[in-house]
């Protein structure tokens, strides 16, 4: 029998259960009371036959298409931010549904990113993540709401949409405080220029964490440049021209600890003996080839789009209601990430 006359039926004797049960159970009725043996029984059964319900029907039946859209403001061109789009596909196949992403630029217009979000609404999508390449504040389309709707690394303007982000002061802290255990008294931080809630959360931990080991966080030698390479070496050539120079170095991102690495060389500065470094993002292309490799806290890129994707879904199908959690947003951890750039102060 090919699997195209697989019915469920076929998958209801198979399993030795009721039509009903099996359409309980794949369709994912929330309410349906069936035990979690009986649920593996159903599944088994409907993948050894090659069984999945049928999709036209099942989206005449329920309303929903089983396609979820992604608005991507310039992740699918960045690497290491593109683990959002990852998590939220391999999410999104896990529960059965496809994602259908549209990229637009952050500098876009509200108009224009309006028109995005409008084509996947006619494209009938049954709900829509809005996934930005940084954490920042963003205006909204006012159509974005339509539909079940979340914001991955942003939260809006006014407030009133789940959002999930990075835990940036958890973050700093945790790159500061391997600075502080290896022995670290004198720290410094190369910081960002945007004013983003990252640049401020960051430098806000950096402080509190130096005052909490009873340093003094307010003095403590800051440097603010563009979060690129040249950025850092410029901020990193200024910070360590003080005469009583940090001993370690938190840097805002891995492309600014990319150019303290250069600032440190030219200054005869070897890392990790004279100048220990963490950076902050956890970019593969740089932070595990620089030498030695860099000590980074981690975004959890992919994890932020897998969380929002898994109770988007729930939302659609009524599982959640997303309006309890727009209060407040969700902050996801940034682990450390140890490499070879820290080491205990010459002295």
């Amino acid at each position: 029998m090919s699997n195209r006359n697989i019915g469920i039926k076929d998958v209801a004797v198979a399993a030795g259960v009721s039509v009903t049960t099996v359409s309980h159970v794949l369709n994912e009725v929330s309410y349906a009371r069936i035990s979690p043996e009986t649920r593996d029984k159903v599944r088994s059964a409907a993948e050894q036959l090659g069984y999945g319900p049928n999709r036209l029907a099942q989206a005449l039946r329920t309303q929903r298409t089983g396609m979820l859209g992604l608005v991507s403001e310039d992740i699918a061109t960045t690497p290491h931010a593109g683990r959002i789009i990852l998590g939220a596909d391999e999410a999104a196949k896990a529960r059965g549904y496809n994602l259908m992403i549209i990229n637009t630029s952050g500098s876009a217009s509200l108009e224009s990113r309006q028109a995005d979000v409008e084509a996947l609404l006619e494209r009938r999508v049954d709900g829509i993540l809005y996934a930005t390449m940084y954490h920042r504040t963003v205006k909204l389309p006012a159509n974005l709401g339509t539909v079940p709707s979340i914001l991955v690394d942003s939260v809006a303007t006014d407030g009133n949409i789940t959002a999930v982000i990075p835990d940036e002061e958890g973050g700093a802290r945790a790159a500061v405080g391997a600075l502080l255990e290896a022995g670290h008294t004198r720290v410094g931080y190369l910081n960002n220029t945007d004013d983003v809630p990252a640049t401020r959360q960051r430098l806000h931990a950096f402080r509190a964490a130096l005052d909490e080991a009873g340093l003094d966080g307010g003095t403590a030698p800051v440097e603010a440049a563009a979060s690129e390479v040249q950025g850092g070496y410029e901020a990193a050539l200024r910070i360590l021209a003080h005469d009583d120079r940090p001993t370690g170095l938190f840097c805002y991102n891995d492309r600014m600890a990319m150019g303290a690495y250069r600032a440190a060389a030219e200054l005869g500065l070897s890392i990790p003996s004279d100048l220990s470094v963490v950076g902050f993002d956890d970019q593969e292309l740089i932070a595990a080839n620089l030498y030695p490799g860099l000590s980074t806290v981690a975004l959890p890129h992919y994890e932020m789009g897998a969380w929002a994707t898994e109770h988007l879904i729930d939302a659609v199908e009524g599982k959640t209601d997303l309006s309890l959690m727009a209060l407040h947003p969700t902050i996801l951890g940034c682990p450390l990430v140890r490499r070879d750039s820290i080491a205990a102060p010459r002295h």
